[in-house]
């Protein structure tokens, strides 16, 4: 498998390179806490053979203790992150040897105590998520903000988007279902819809209050129609008789469908467009002449240029609205956030709802593919380089471990001194 060197720290080489100093210099300080206890253990030896007495004995346990706690540390803290003195004793060299198992607990452990379902709930209740969202988009800088960062988003998706493969999207998919699907029965369920609610009366009245208005203002053409009807051995007068007769008749019946709403005429209209809607789904004729109907539409040339121009001009509308602050889509955009905003603030239950999406989202999220989130740590660690990977660590943490060398000196010289003093006090 590739070894692969972690990557670098925050903040890069300069950092790296502060870390190794402050590393360099605790070993030295560590070091000479050692190198002190080994002096005095030496001076004070050397003074109990010349005879001293007393205190010099007290002196010496205390630095003899210290010395063997110094080693002791040194050799653990060491033994972490490499084998003490180049020997290759057991169980030392920890981190370089140990890399992959230490890697395998990380993921576990990140895996258990961060990726559970109540770990998650309980920090997403904590965070607040919708009520802060809510604070921080209704105010209108914030809004404008992200309605920007929306527009930029459009703005590249259209761009991005080849102009070819969105049509043949928009053919195939939305003019391409349209084509397969039956007008008959869904227009015929409309209509039945319209007609039971009577929304087509007002339509009937304009109708024919039309008629009405035509007829009356039209009472030349009736008389020439009848003209040119008439027999050529008629008279005239008997044809201007006939003609003032019948549009009489037609003004009438035209006045009387006009203000009666019970009208036989309206009666048989209302019966034939409640057939009509009826025979739209159910009768195979009308239905193969509606769907005749839907394709002489759909072939007509000014409809295939509308489809095939379709995309060319939503686009160049979505990329003016885009780029246009002050465009009306934006606008709407920026309003519609900021009042979600205070309604986030305001409304408890559309808060709770929010909230729990989220929390929905995030436990589902981490339920499914917590596995794939603890592999990418394992997989990483086991990745890096053993010796490499060594260093790193101690650079980040071999400071503060140089303190328990320091704790294990003068902790050790105080025991030492303890268990001497205690020692010639019993015996």
């Amino acid at each position: 498998m590739e070894q692969l060197t972690p990557a670098a720290p925050p903040g890069g080489l300069a950092d790296e390179a502060a870390k190794r100093r402050g590393l360099r210099k605790m070993k030295l300080v560590a070091l000479s806490f050692l190198l002190g206890a080994t002096v005095v253990f030496l001076l004070t030896s050397w003074a109990a053979s010349a005879g001293w007495s007393g205190w010099v004995g007290y002196l010496r346990a205390a630095a003899e203790a210290g010395m063997v706690g110094a080693l002791a540390d040194w050799f653990a803290v060491t033994a972490l992150f490499r084998h003490p003195l180049r020997l290759p004793i057991p169980h030392t060299a920890i981190i370089p040897n140990k890399k992959d198992q230490l890697g395998g607990s990380l993921g576990e452990f990140v895996g258990t105590n961060f990726l559970s379902e109540h770990v998650v709930r309980d920090k997403l209740r904590r965070v607040e998520i919708a009520r802060r969202l809510g604070g921080w988009v209704s105010q209108r800088e914030n809004a404008e903000r992200v309605t920007s960062e929306l527009a930029n988003v459009v703005k590249g998706l259209v761009t991005v988007l080849r102009d070819e493969d969105v049509q043949a999207v928009i053919e195939h998919a939305v003019v391409r279902r349209v084509v397969d699907q039956q007008w008959g029965p869904p227009l015929g369920r409309l209509l039945e819809q319209v007609f039971a609610d009577g929304a087509h009366y007002r339509l009937v009245d304009l109708v024919c209050d039309r008629c009405y208005e035509w007829v009356r203002d039209n009472h030349a053409a009736v008389l020439r129609v009848v003209s040119e009807r008439a027999p050529s051995w008629s008279p005239k007068f008997v044809d201007t008789m006939l003609a003032d007769k019948l549009y009489g008749e037609v003004l009438s019946f035209a006045w009387a469908v006009k203000t009666d709403v019970n009208h036989p005429m309206r009666l048989a209209l209302d019966k034939f467009l409640a057939e009509f809607a009826q025979d739209l789904q159910k009768d195979p004729e009308t239905m193969a002449r509606a769907e005749a109907v839907k394709q002489q539409i759909l072939d007509h040339p000014d409809v295939q240029r509308l489809i095939g121009s379709a995309w060319t001009t939503a686009k160049g509308m979505l990329l003016s609205a885009a780029e246009d602050p002050s465009s009306e889509l934006r606008v709407r955009v920026r309003d519609g956030l900021a009042s979600l905003g205070v309604r986030l603030i305001e409304e408890d239950a559309l808060r709770s709802k929010v909230d729990s999406w989220v929390e929905g989202a995030a436990v589902h999220l981490v339920t499914t593919y917590s596995q794939e989130i603890t592999t990418i740590i394992t997989d990483t660690v086991e990745r890096w380089d053993a010796e490499e990977t060594s260093r790193k660590i101690e650079l980040q943490v071999g400071r503060d471990l140089q303190f328990i060398r320091i704790n294990g000196t003068v902790v050790g010289a105080l025991a030492g001194l303890i268990i001497y003093t205690v020692a010639q006090l019993l015996f």
